[in-house]
């Protein structure tokens, strides 16, 4: 079990280099922030657009089959599996139905209580069936049913014994399955192709007119440096333990349930002081080299500059932007 390799969430993966690693952090950012900003209100067919991006994104990247196949086959099963208990779910469309009391109850409580006494109309008097003995037809009377439809709308899409797929159950699993797919994945992708120091290069750019706020915007952005490094520690330790639990061949039907929590509950403790202990030691080594305060020991991260790749990244944001604002809305 090699969660480092199995479970890449949150990694960097330094080789092979790929376009995707080229792009400037502050152009990938704003791509990211179009990816988890853009579905909002959007509809169904520009959810599945931005979910084809991601996945043209991943394919010409060439981003290796070993990283990507398990995470990108995991996600997709998992928003299919969405798709299809939402799809079949009840859409919650209120049904229509009549107040038991009237509106206007003051005028309706002054009517008499008995009604008039009802006139048979007079057999020689037809103001509106002028010439004819046949009765007026009452287009009460006739059902909904027979009338001919003028189009072919239909609110039911699939009914077939206990499984009904309507039009807004099928717009809310496209939504939420799309939606938990483009923010889980892109966010991955972003991780994947760029370092944290570039992350953080680019969060504390951004930042930079906060300053005038006083905003501790180094201090912010060395704490999302150590924070991005620690999850792969994170990660490292956990493989350790379970390895180490492995090796050691516990019988888990003989412990029962107490005693294998209680082992449990031993490894989770194990794992709280190894990673409080990393922590001390990655706080020892920055004291060490000088790092008592970012602002007197500031480092640069990473050198950002925009080059013509950068800026056609931008023209292709900019459009996607235009034809978001312009056809993407939910009607």
């Amino acid at each position: 079990m090699d969660l480092l390799r199995s479970l890449p969430i949150g990694l960097y993966l330094e080789q092979p280099v790929t376009w995707l690693h080229r792009l400037d952090s502050r152009v990938k950012l704003a791509w990211l922030m179009t990816f988890l900003i853009a579905p909002i209100l959007a509809n169904p067919v520009w959810r599945l657009m931005l979910v084809g991006m991601l996945i043209v994104l991943t394919l010409t990247a060439a981003i290796p089959l070993r990283v990507w196949k398990q995470q990108m086959g995991m996600l997709l099963l998992f928003c299919l599996l969405v798709f299809c208990l939402s799809a079949i779910a009840p859409d919650g469309l209120p049904s229509e139905h009549q107040p038991r009391i009237p509106a206007d109850e003051l005028i309706f409580s002054q009517q008499p209580a008995t009604l008039p006494p009802r006139q048979e109309p007079k057999p020689w008097y037809k103001p509106f069936n002028l010439g004819s003995n046949s009765p007026i037809p009452n287009p009460k009377a006739q059902k909904p049913n027979q009338l001919p439809q003028p189009t072919n709308y239909r609110y039911v899409l699939f009914k077939q014994g206990p499984i009904k797929i309507t039009r807004k159950s099928l717009d809310l699993a496209i939504n939420v399955s799309t939606l938990f797919f483009t923010v889980i994945y892109s966010t991955n992708l972003y991780l994947l192709t760029t370092a944290s120091e570039e992350i953080t290069a680019a969060i504390e750019n951004l930042m930079e007119p906060l300053r005038r706020l006083h905003w501790p915007v180094t201090e912010i952005a060395l704490t999302l440096t150590l924070s991005l490094r620690f999850i792969p520690l994170v990660l490292e330790e956990i493989q350790n333990l379970v390895r180490s639990v492995r090796t050691r061949a516990i019988n888990w039907k003989k412990l029962g349930f107490r005693s294998a929590a209680q082992v449990w509950l031993m490894i989770a403790e194990r794992l709280l002081e190894n990673l409080l202990l990393r922590a001390e030691q990655i706080a020892s080594a920055m004291k060490v080299r000088g790092f008592t305060s970012p602002d007197r020991h500031r480092v640069e991260w990473h050198q950002l500059q925009l080059k013509m790749r950068d800026w056609i990244a931008l023209g292709c944001l900019l459009v996607l932007w235009s034809a978001r604002l312009v056809w993407g809305w939910d009607s």
